[in-house]
């Protein structure tokens, strides 16, 4: 059965548009506090509705806090990837690795599983917070 279309409604372009204003992962309530303060009319539902509908099409990336609270990111590269993400400021850079690929790929063969799917982020302190706490 084919896929419906996704509709694109006013609500999921102000949720894009606060996607495009952030550089790094928000939450769904920081977004929905800077759609209001655009004086943007999207319920606090209807953004992690939004949220889920994009993540699960691929074009967000999601990452769940240490205390479980999803935070999401619109996609730069449209290719499998990673993050580096600081744990002081939580800039984030995406990250392709082939070599995590081939890796992942072989322990699920040498283990008899198929079809594998990993998701890999590494935190660290970037060079401006390290800077900045010298």
């Amino acid at each position: 059965m084919a896929q419906p279309e996704t509709r694109i409604t006013k609500q999921r372009v102000a949720v894009e548009e606060a996607l495009e204003q952030v550089d790094d992962f928000a939450t769904a309530q920081e977004l929905h506090r800077w759609l209001q303060e655009a004086e943007k009319k999207v319920s606090l539902a209807t953004v992690y509705r939004l949220l889920q509908s994009m993540s699960d099409d691929g074009l967000v990336d999601v990452l769940r806090s240490a205390d479980g609270e999803a935070r999401f990111r619109r996609c730069i590269t449209e290719a499998h990837h990673h993050h580096l993400i600081c744990r002081v400021c939580s800039k984030t850079v995406e990250v392709l690795a082939p070599s995590v690929e081939r890796w992942a790929a072989r322990v699920a063969a040498e283990n008899d599983f198929t079809d594998p799917e990993h998701t890999v982020e590494i935190y660290g302190i970037c060079a401006a917070c390290r800077e900045a706490g010298d």
